[in-house]
């Protein structure tokens, strides 16, 4: 035998025995009982004790009405999508989306031991959501997807289809001094709200064409009706100007695109990369920023939902709580909370995704500390789109959230009692307006 045949197959071989599988391969996610990255012993030093979860409803139609405002922006031979159902209810795909969204929590928390602290008389499971359809579906999906056949009972306060108060971003305490200090908060941060999405603005005109729709050429962009924030007691902050108009049309772009499975008939035949669609769906969350996120503005519309969260985590009997309203309660919750949003991969929504869920996990301590921390819970884009089943070996998306000024111990926890003076915080800035 040669020498450079020898070496060949000494080559081959080594080829072929990288390729075999291991004796000892690495656990599949599935076999975990952590999905979101945690330190090296982190499930012998932890015990989820509890778990309060702040959700989103998931995909509902839009306002798509002969006359509405988006019939009117869009060029009249562009054609929205058929949606099933009156507007602004939960769709079809919405429930089956949240329905495999609450069978990934099933596998999840079925690995914590914590499913089987259900007990249907000790209320150690609570279910509350606001009373419109979106979010009473959202709701019943999921916790029928987390305790199949179950039934566990869902909570509606009041009639049907209509606004909860402790879902409702309402002002509930509106002075001259407030109108005076949320005014610069917003200035302050958002500057001139329409040149804050100027670029997005132009995106939406041209997928829409607007100088060919019926509205034209009375209304030629966005921009020329200034927009500006107001408040108004017992209501929730109201925007007017051409800001609210493209969060319409931002809004219903950004439902089709999860809707429609043809992402050039989802853009009205143009072409549009995941960043085109990040653009448009911004101005929405632009909008939504501006209404609900200003520092007064948040600790004034989530007061009652803050004080929910805390009474939760505080019930020794609870378990498990899942609260389902809209993104303008996850959104100034967090601002209330003074939470860093980091980025959101794989989503066109970087702020509040569609069905997302502000999870708070609660942990005993082998050191016999209590702990917590702030995980956001999303579907990606593409599992919106694609139907994905949820699982440990295809999970969500999760991004841990972190609490501006306070300090997270060594496995990136924070005392209990630190999240819970932080809701106090908030709660106690509400008396202070």
């Amino acid at each position: 035998m040669s020498k450079q045949r020898f070496l060949l197959l000494i080559c081959l071989a080594l080829i072929v025995a990288a390729c075999q599988p291991e004796n000892n391969p690495e656990p599949s996610p599935a076999s975990n009982t952590e999905w979101i990255t945690r330190p090296d012993g982190f499930q012998q030093n932890y015990t989820l004790d509890q778990m309060v979860i702040l959700s989103r409803h998931n995909i509902r139609s839009p306002l798509v009405s002969k006359n509405s405002v988006l019939t009117r922006l869009t060029n009249s031979e562009y054609q929205w999508f058929a949606w099933e159902g009156t507007p602004s209810t939960l769709t079809a795909k919405g429930t089956r989306l949240e329905a495999k969204m609450g069978s990934f929590f099933n596998e999840w928390l079925s690995k914590k031991d914590i499913l089987s602290q259900y007990q249907a008389d000790n209320y150690s499971f609570r279910f509350y959501a606001n009373a419109k359809q979106r979010c009473q579906v959202t709701a019943r999906t999921f916790a029928d997807a987390l305790l199949p056949g179950v039934n566990p009972r869902v909570e509606m306060n009041v009639q049907f289809d209509t606004m909860d108060p402790v879902f409702n971003p309402q002002i509930t305490k509106l002075t001259d001094s407030f109108t005076t200090k949320a005014q610069k908060e917003i200035k302050d941060i958002f500057g001139n709200l329409d040149e804050g999405v100027a670029d997005a603005y132009q995106m939406l005109q041209d997928v829409i064409d607007i100088t060919n729709a019926p509205s034209y050429p009375d209304t030629t962009s966005f921009s020329q009706f200034p927009s500006a924030v107001n408040f108004k007691l017992n209501a929730e902050p109201s925007m007017s100007g051409g800001l609210k108009m493209a969060c319409t049309v931002s809004d219903a772009l950004s439902l089709q695109y999860y809707e429609e499975p043809d992402e050039l008939k989802a853009a009205f035949g143009h072409e549009l990369t995941f960043d085109d669609w990040v653009t448009i769906a911004s101005v929405k969350e632009w909008y939504g920023d501006a209404l609900f996120t200003a520092p007064s503005v948040a600790v004034n519309v989530a007061h009652p939902l803050l004080q929910v969260i805390l009474d939760e985590i505080q019930n020794e009997k609870r378990t498990f709580t899942l609260l389902c309203g809209h993104d303008s309660n996850i959104g100034s919750v967090l601002a209330a909370l003074e939470a860093e949003l980091p980025d959101l991969p794989g989503s066109i929504e970087k702020r509040t995704p569609i069905g997302g869920k502000l999870v708070f996990e609660c942990f005993k301590g082998a050191d016999g500390v209590s702990y917590a921390d702030l995980i956001l819970v999303y579907a990606t884009a593409q599992q919106l789109k694609d139907e994905s089943t949820l699982s440990f070996n295809n999970p969500p998306a999760g991004v841990k959230i972190t609490l501006k000024g306070l300090r997270q111990n060594a496995d990136g926890l924070y005392s209990l009692a630190d999240v819970e003076q932080r809701l106090s915080k908030a709660i106690e800035a509400y008396d202070a307006l």
